[in-house]
């Protein structure tokens, strides 16, 4: 059937219409496969040069307990992260805080931002506590202490880290607190304490004397703060100390009493997790010395410190030159102060007592 030129030119236009788009479509056909090539292609190498890798998802203070909810696994770039970063679980399982029959201790903040162990028995959740003597671990479980035999030694924190820290081997260390026999729970309430200390600071304790001469007298002790009515109190810590160590804290306590214008206080470790501790360098008096070199419950390897730290000569210049003779010129004055701020201590104490016990009574005034 003949066509007119009219119908013959509508039916080329659409043919060549038809072409124009199907060659506009091949041709994004084939950049879109490009793309998508080259986005592959991408990913793959993005793969390759990814790990995984073990960050925080919360703050963390140093010297705090590391437990396995503290961390999520991250994709990030092979380049950005150091060999060193911890990225196999078992690394952290490990070392991570559990019972010996498996159950999780795990990290929970109270309303003062304080970071609480806890761990789930039986249905249950437990506050999971230290006990200050020992350092064993044990739950108030039927009004009694129930010990937690733990299946591995906690990791700590070295330093203070932000959420979303990447962590490393250098970050983290064991815990080492290996309690000896003669240590004991120690509670003070005459030391000057620094306005920001916490429960978990660790401090120095040093006495400074009216010459300005200062010394060091037990080093880098973990702080608690009793509570009284779920307050911390202003003026009372408790601090673990060995035999020794509660001698020469109470030969500095008796001293900074008896020289007026004296101060015994603490100053706060920015880094406990890094930080070693300093070396104490308090000389005490020849009463404390002679006591201490007959004390039966010093165990000898503090016995053979302290003989090396008194062995010199400086020590001993320091002492009278110093300390004997600051108490020297005190005369008469030094014992009517150390009378006067004895009492004031166990005034204090009894108060603090009181006040703690009525606490726990439900006694609120």
């Amino acid at each position: 059937m003949a066509t007119n030129p009219m119908q013959r030119k509508a039916r080329n236009s659409f043919l060549l219409g038809m072409l124009v788009m199907l060659l506009i479509s091949g041709l994004i056909i084939a950049l879109l496969f490009i793309q998508l090539m080259n986005k592959t292609k991408k990913e793959q190498e993005q793969l390759k040069a990814s790990v995984n890798a073990y960050v925080l998802n919360q703050d963390v203070s140093s010297g705090q307990v590391i437990t396995k909810d503290m961390l999520t696994i991250q994709v990030v770039n092979r380049n950005l992260v150091p060999s060193n970063a911890t990225s196999d679980i078992s690394n952290i399982e490990k070392y991570a805080l559990q019972d010996k029959e498996g159950n999780d201790i795990y990290t929970k903040y109270d309303n003062n931002s304080s970071a609480k162990l806890y761990i789930k028995k039986d249905g249950r959740e437990y506050e999971v506590q230290k006990e200050g003597e020992t350092d064993n671990y044990f739950i108030a479980k039927n009004n009694n202490k129930e010990y937690l035999e733990l299946n591995s030694v906690p990791l700590v924190a070295k330093v203070t880290m932000k959420k979303n820290t990447l962590i490393t081997t250098e970050l983290l260390s064991k815990s080492d607190n290996l309690v000896q026999d003669d240590v004991r729970k120690q509670e003070y309430n005459m030391l000057v304490l620094p306005m920001d200390l916490q429960t978990g600071d660790y401090i120095d304790v040093r006495i400074m004397l009216p010459s300005g001469q200062d010394y060091i007298v037990v080093a880098k002790k973990e702080v608690e703060i009793p509570k009284v009515n779920g307050v911390n109190t202003e003026d009372t810590i408790w601090i673990n100390l060995s035999e020794d160590e509660i001698l020469h804290m109470s030969c500095a306590i008796i001293e900074a009493y008896q020289l007026k214008g004296a101060k015994i206080y603490a100053t706060k470790y920015t880094e406990a997790g890094m930080q070693e501790a300093a070396t104490p360098t308090y000389p005490i008096n020849g009463s404390t010395s002679a006591l201490l070199q007959n004390n039966p419950n010093i165990l000898e390897k503090a016995m053979n410190e302290l003989k090396a730290r008194y062995s010199n000569t400086n020590a001993s210049e320091l002492r009278e030159n110093y300390i004997n003779s600051a108490i020297s010129n005190q005369g008469d004055q030094a014992q009517t102060n150390l009378e006067t701020n004895m009492q004031e201590s166990i005034t204090n104490s009894k108060n603090s007592r009181k006040e703690y016990l009525d606490s726990l009574a439900g006694v609120v005034d």
